[in-house]
């Protein structure tokens, strides 16, 4: 399993939570069953996590994610309908099921799972701390323990009704796992932030109000995101400015996303697909997600007015779980004549 970079604005597909907030919160309540019509889906997925034998994953635990993933995407859907089965088995399709059977063995504290976690994603980890905390030698003891501070909570030291109570159970698959992460680690950031900031003065020496306290007027993960219209209306300014970034692209650069993110293609199936190395393959996607980003960023500022804690802002409301479905605007007419 190969890790994948964020998002084309390296903000996270991800069903973010506050790591504080997961920690304590409590045991997801009962979940609808899958009828024997979804079968057949659920072993799709099964046989797609391939999850070796040594993590002690059992088909029925696996099952018991996949349901509880489809209750968080379909929380109305009890008892499930013939029309309620129908989008699920889209949703089961659509779930990245290796990273969801990965989290769901380290969840249940399986050794090798947790030893393969850390091996392919403790070097993701830093690199991401790094990316938030800032870069330099003064912020690198930071982001090491930013994101060493993050295994506690991923392993579950807490125990609610003598539970262990892990952060990986709010990981349902819809995202890669290390966007997912990368999302953790920034909303833990910023959970930071607003505590060390409670103290900052209401207004500066102007009389204004001080842009840090405005920018930490947001709503907290504690509350529902969805319930938020903010988060709403920060979204669709979002899409907008994204949507309009990747009609921008060239279709060669946009095509290599759709492969990338839409298709879900490796780098070296990419490579042989266009004529290019993988390594030619990463540095283009890496430079085409920088580009999106200050595309994005750049609409949020002139379009949009935002100032520089807006755009901030309006950035984090996709780092919770990722909102937009990006493979209608990367496969273009132009990149969908080349595949």
């Amino acid at each position: 399993m190969t890790s994948r970079p964020a998002q084309p604005i390296a903000a996270p597909k991800t069903e973010t939570v506050s790591a504080q907030v997961a920690a304590a919160a409590p045991a997801p309540a009962a979940v609808p069953k899958f009828p024997a019509s979804l079968a057949a889906a659920v072993e799709r997925c099964w046989r797609k996590a391939a999850a070796p034998a040594d993590w002690n994953l059992t088909r029925e635990q696996f099952q018991g994610a996949l349901e509880r993933s489809a209750a968080k995407r379909f929380p109305g859907a009890q008892p499930i309908t013939e029309k309620d089965a129908k989008k699920i088995e889209a949703h089961l399709d659509a779930l990245h099921a290796a990273d969801l059977a990965l989290a769901c063995a380290c969840s249940l504290g399986s050794p090798a799972a947790w030893d393969f976690f850390v091996a392919q994603f403790r070097p993701e980890l830093y690199r991401a701390a790094r990316a938030i905390a800032g870069f330099g030698s003064a912020q690198d003891g930071n982001a090491r323990e930013l994101a060493d501070s993050l295994y506690a909570d991923l392993y579950g030291l807490r125990e609610s009704e003598g539970r262990r109570k892990s952060l990986f159970d709010y990981f349902h698959g819809r995202s890669k796992l290390g966007t997912w992460l990368h999302a953790v680690l920034a909303q833990r950031h910023v959970d930071e932030i607003r505590r060390t900031r409670r103290t900052e003065p209401l207004e500066n020496k102007e009389g204004d109000e001080n842009i840090h306290i405005a920018a930490l007027r947001a709503p907290s993960l504690e509350h529902d995101p969805q319930q938020d219209p903010e988060r709403t209306n920060n979204l669709a300014i979002l899409q907008a400015a994204l949507t309009a970034a990747l009609g921008s692209l060239d279709p060669s650069d946009r095509l290599r996303l759709a492969y990338y993110y839409a298709d879900d293609r490796t780098l070296a199936e990419i490579g042989r697909l266009l004529g290019e190395h993988e390594a030619t393959v990463s540095r283009k996607l890496e430079r085409t997600r920088r580009d999106v980003r200050a595309r994005v960023e750049a609409s949020l500022r002139d379009r949009n007015k935002m100032s520089e804690a807006q755009v901030r802002l309006c950035l984090e409301c996709a780092s919770g779980e990722w909102p937009f479905d990006l493979s209608v605007h990367l496969k273009s007419k132009d990149a969908v004549r080349k595949i």
